[in-house]
C-alpha cells in the first residue's frame, strides 16, 4: 500500500512572515503538504503567502486548496501558480473548485461545471507553453510556462465525473463515509473512461474535517456541525448513506439561528452544532474524523484499509482542522504539531504493514 502525504489547510496568515514561517514549522514537523484556501476577504492574498512560503522551505508540497474561476481569470491564477512552481520546483500543485465561501462572501455565484471544466483546460494549455485563443486580437501564451499538476476539488457527481476527464487529480469532499468515498471514485473514474483516459492515471486525494477535541460531547456537536453542512451544499450525500434531515432547509435554520456563512465556517461551531443537535451521532461520524488522538488514528488506519480493499488509494489525504486552531496555533495543544507527533506515526506504521 503507497503511503499518502498527509496535508493540512489552515495556517497562520496573520502576516506574511507568520504564514512562511508557520509553513515551515509544518514542514519540520512532519506534514507532507501545506494548502491554502484562496479566500480573498478571509486571508491575505494567495500568492503572497506561497511564495513567501516557498522561500521559507525546500521540501513540503504548497498550492491552493482551493481557488475557483469566478475571483480570478483562469490566466491571472495560470500565471500565479506559474511564478510559484519557480519558487518550488516539483512541489507546486493547483487546486480548483466552483468556489464557495470566497466566491458568496463576495455576493457572487459559484461556477457552474462547465465553466470550472473551460477554465482547466485553458489553464493547462497555458501551463504548457501553448498558444490559446480567447477571443482577443491574438491567441493568448504564458512566456513562463511551468509544469504545475492541476487538482479539481469536488464533491457533486457532475464535478466529480468532469474532474476525471480533465484533471491531473481530484481531491474528494465528501466526508469520511466509505459508501460516499466509493460512490465519488466511481463517478471520477467513468469520467475519465468517457474521455478516452487511463482511470488509474487519475491521482486521488481527499479532505477530511477532523474535530481533534478531547471533549466527547463537544467534538460531537461540532462533527453535526460539518454534517450540515455537507447536507447545505449536497444533500444526495446524506441519502446515499441512508441518512435523512428533520428540519427545515439549511438556509431557513441559518437564518434562524444566525450562523454565517455556512455550517463549516460558523464563527462558533458549537453553536451551530447545537442547531442541528438533531442529528445523531451517525451523521457526525460520516462526514468528519472526531475525538482524541488514538480515536483519529483508528478511524483513520480503518477506513483507509477498507479502501485499499476497494481498490482505492489517496495521493494526498488533508486533514482539515475542526475547530480552526487560534492565530498562531502554538503550546502543548497545537495542531500543527500534535497531528504528526500523535497520530500520523501511528497510522503511517500501520499502513506500511498492509
Amino acid at each position: 500500500m503507497q503511503l499518502p502525504k498527509f496535508g493540512l489547510n489552515r495556517h497562520d496568515t496573520s502576516s506574511v512572515a507568520a504564514y512562511a514561517a508557520d509553513v515551515a514549522r509544518a514542514e519540520y514537523s512532519g506534514w507532507d503538504a501545506a494548502f491554502l484556501p484562496d479566500s480573498q476577504l478571509r486571508r491575505r492574498d494567495t500568492y503572497v503567502l506561497l511564495a513567501a512560503a516557498a522561500q521559507a522551505t525546500s521540501e513540503i508540497t504548497i498550492g491552493p486548496l482551493l481557488t475557483n474561476p469566478i475571483t480570478r481569470h483562469p490566466s491571472v491564477t495560470a500565471s500565479s501558480i506559474a511564478t510559484i512552481a519557480e519558487l518550488a520546483r516539483g512541489r507546486t500543485i493547483l487546486g480548483l473548485g466552483v468556489g464557495d465561501t470566497a466566491v458568496r462572501l463576495a455576493g457572487l455565484r459559484p461556477a457552474r461545471v462547465n465553466r470550472l471544466e473551460a477554465s482547466t483546460r485553458l489553464i493547462r494549455s497555458l501551463l504548457a507553453g501553448e498558444e490559446v485563443d480567447v477571443n482577443a486580437r491574438r491567441p493568448a501564451f504564458l512566456p513562463f510556462a511551468q509544469p504545475v499538476p492541476i487538482w479539481i476539488a469536488a464533491g457533486g457527481p457532475r464535478t466529480l465525473r468532469m474532474a476525471g476527464s480533465v484533471a491531473d487529480g481530484v481531491f474528494i469532499r465528501v466526508g469520511t463515509d466509505l459508501k460516499n468515498i466509493a460512490l465519488a471514485v466511481k463517478e471520477i473514474r467513468a469520467g475519465a473512461e468517457e474521455a478516452g483516459r487511463d482511470p488509474k492515471e487519475i491521482r486521488l486525494g481527499t479532505v477530511f474535517h477532523t474535530v481533534f477535541h478531547n471533549d466527547v460531547e463537544d467534538s460531537l456537536l461540532m462533527g453535526k456541525s460539518m454534517a450540515a453542512g455537507y447536507y447545505e451544499y449536497s444533500p444526495t450525500l446524506f441519502s446515499n448513506v441512508g441518512l435523512d434531515w428533520k428540519a427545515v432547509s439549511p438556509d431557513e435554520l441559518k437564518s434562524t439561528q444566525r450562523i454565517w456563512p455556512d455550517f463549516h465556517h460558523a464563527t462558533n461551531l458549537l453553536e451551530s452544532g447545537r442547531a442541528v443537535d438533531f442529528l445523531s451521532e451517525t451523521h457526525a461520524r460520516a462526514f468528519s474524523l472526531l475525538g482524541d488522538a488514538q480515536s483519529i488514528a483508528a478511524q483513520l488506519i480503518g477506513l483507509l484499509t477498507e479502501l485499499y480493499n476497494l481498490d482505492i488509494e489517496f495521493d494526498y489525504v488533508v486533514l482539515h482542522p475542526i475547530p480552526n486552531p487560534p492565530t498562531p496555533d502554538s503550546g502543548p495543544d497545537s495542531y500543527i504539531e500534535r497531528v504528526p507527533s500523535e497520530i500520523l506515526p501511528v497510522v503511517r506504521d500501520s499502513l506500511a504493514k498492509i
